[in-house]
């Protein structure tokens, strides 16, 4: 199972795995910040997707640099979870994502 930090405004606002069957973005229990997107307001603890979040999906890269981050980090291009994670550090907007160690 693979998980991400996901932070709002440099703030950690919860967690996002890849499950067997699909993903689960779940806030943690005591934040009370800004929602990740409006899609997750964070008036519900989690939430399921079956294929890969349509939040996280727009925020990887098209195109030429699309092609740059699968060549450059030796990535498959079904992996948006792994191109989430290595560009998470340099998103657009107020959500960065890390690696969970």
């Amino acid at each position: 199972m693979m998980r991400a930090k996901i932070f709002v405004d440099q703030e950690l606002a919860g967690h996002l795995e890849k499950l067997d069957k699909g993903y689960r973005f779940t806030y943690l229990s005591n934040y009370q910040g800004q929602s990740v997107s409006l899609t997750m307001p964070v008036t519900k603890s989690y939430y399921d997707y079956e294929t890969f979040p349509p939040f996280f999906d727009g925020l990887l890269p098209e195109g030429i640099m699309l092609e740059a981050l699968l060549k450059q980090g030796k990535l498959d291009r079904s992996d948006l979870f792994g191109q989430l994670i290595t560009v998470g550090g340099d998103l657009v907007g107020n959500v960065t994502v890390e690696a969970e160690k």
